[in-house]
Order: C-alpha cells, then structure tokens, then sequence
C-alpha cells in the first residue's frame, strides 16, 4: 500500500520510535498492534494529511482561477442593472470564487488599479486607454437617452419641443458620474438655462422608485433601461440628444499582473454581454 518494501518500513518504524523515545507498535508473531500513542499519532497524522491536500488544492484552484476572491468595482447604474446578475450566474457556476464589488467612476478604477486593490473596473471612456499596463475590452457604446416613466405625459405626445422638457423637473445622478456631464449637455443643447433638479445622489433602485412616481426625467444608459424594464416601467423618450464618444467595458492590468479566477470572471462578462445581442 505504501510502495516500500517490508524492510524499508521496519527502519522507518525504529527511526520513529527512536526519536520519540516510546513504542509505537506492540509486536507479536503474526501482526503489529498500536499502541495508545501511536493511534492518537494516527488520528492527528490524518488531519495533518488532510490539511495539507486541501492547501495543496487551493494553491493550484488559485492557479487555475477556480479559487479565490475578484474584486471588481465600477459604474454605480451599470453595476446594479447588469454586473451584479452576471456576478450571480458566474458564482453559480464558479461556487468557489468569492466576487467584492464596489462603486467606483473611472478616475477612481484608475488609482484602485494601480494600488492592487482591484482587480476588474467597468468604467466608461471617450477615447481608448494608451497606456501599456492596462487593457481596456468594450462591452457596449456608452449611448445615453432620457428616460420617464410608462404613462408620463411626453410619451403621449406626437411632437415634444424644448419647452416642454424645460417644463418638468429632472433628476441628477451620482456626484462624478459621466451622466452629470451628460445631463449638463442636454440641457445646453435644448437651450435651458437653469437645471431644475429635484432629486440628486439615489441608487439606480431609488433612480427607477422616484420616476415611477413623479413626472421627473432623468439621463440613463440605454443598456440600463433595457436591463430594467422587467422590473420597472421606464421608457425612453424620443429625443436625439449629443452623445460623446463614448464606450462602456472592462478596465484590468496587463496580463502578467492579473489573476486567473478574474481573468476568468471577465470572459463570463463578455459572454453574457454579447449573448444580450
């Protein structure tokens, strides 16, 4: 059982009891019987063995990227509407990867990155990232509409004009969010002056709750609004507003620093980003 001759055990089994300084075994003519130290030797020996299998299991899991923990962090509306499901169907998948998730805008990814404290960033960018130590993979085009609520009274009408946006308050996204710059645009380019905001700072949950009770409009992610639209009744109005050049995707380091379970963790992102059509 062993792959060791009888001989070769026999000198292991001195040398042990030697160092020990007490019997392991009581002999007799035909068998060996442990003696009391011995099995309790035995029963820690296999929690020993056993620990050891399983550390040797989680190195080469974390090698694999089968193990471990990804720490991903990115657009607050984004992540709700989207990621945060793909988290759940990978986790489902890959049960022995924990995923961390915070809110964070690109600037912010830029410095988690450098800092190792983040391993994937889903961000928004006007232009491609230039620099040799990260990649970037666009996920969808960083489109923005206006959104209002099913029923609102602009979705009633056959033509809306600037004045009727300007007749309705608006709500302002998160401070630092490519949508406050957005918001800032359209209001230039519809010729209205004063932004009147009576709502600032919700989650994408308190976002959806405050349109589908008020009359408000507020600037949303397409991607965002079509995620959505099983839970709430947002739609989008017809309005071509100034779009920026602008992509959705993953931020990450290059491959030499990156880990397998995150590398893994962004090919599930893609794939389900793309089977969206």
């Amino acid at each position: 059982m062993l792959g060791l001759t009888q001989p070769a055990v026999s000198r292991s089994l001195s040398m042990l009891e030697a160092r020990l300084g007490e019997p392991l075994f009581v002999r007799s003519r035909r068998s060996l019987h442990p003696t009391p130290l011995a099995a309790q030797l035995a029963a820690q020996g296999r929690i020993i063995l056993s620990a050891s299998r399983q550390a040797s299991e989680t190195v080469q899991g974390f090698v694999r990227g089968t193990k471990g923990v990804v720490r991903i962090g990115g657009l607050p509306f984004f992540m709700d509407a989207l990621i945060s499901a793909i988290a759940g169907s990978f986790q489902s998948k890959e049960p022995q990867i924990s995923i961390q998730q915070s809110y964070l805008n690109f600037p912010e990814a830029m410095v988690a990155l450098d800092a190792d404290q983040l391993d994937i960033g889903i961000v928004a960018v006007n232009e491609p990232v230039g620099q040799m130590n990260y990649d970037f993979i666009k996920l969808l085009p960083g489109r923005n509409i206006v959104a209002a609520r099913a029923g609102h009274p602009l979705t009633l009408q056959r033509m809306i004009s600037v004045q009727d946006f300007a007749a309705y308050p608006w709500v302002a996204p998160l401070p630092g969010s490519p949508l406050l710059s957005d918001l800032q645009v359209i209001h230039n380019s519809l010729g209205i002056n004063d932004l009147n905001i009576r709502y600032a700072g919700g989650t994408l949950l308190s976002v959806m709750n405050f349109l589908n009770h008020t009359d408000a409009l507020a600037v949303l992610p397409f991607s965002v609004v079509q995620a959505t639209s099983d839970a709430f009744r947002i739609v989008a109005l017809p309005l071509d507003i100034p779009q920026a050049e602008r992509s959705i995707g993953i931020l990450r380091r290059a491959k030499s620093q990156r880990r397998a379970a995150a590398d893994r963790f962004t090919q599930h992102i893609q794939e389900v980003i793309q089977g969206l059509g």
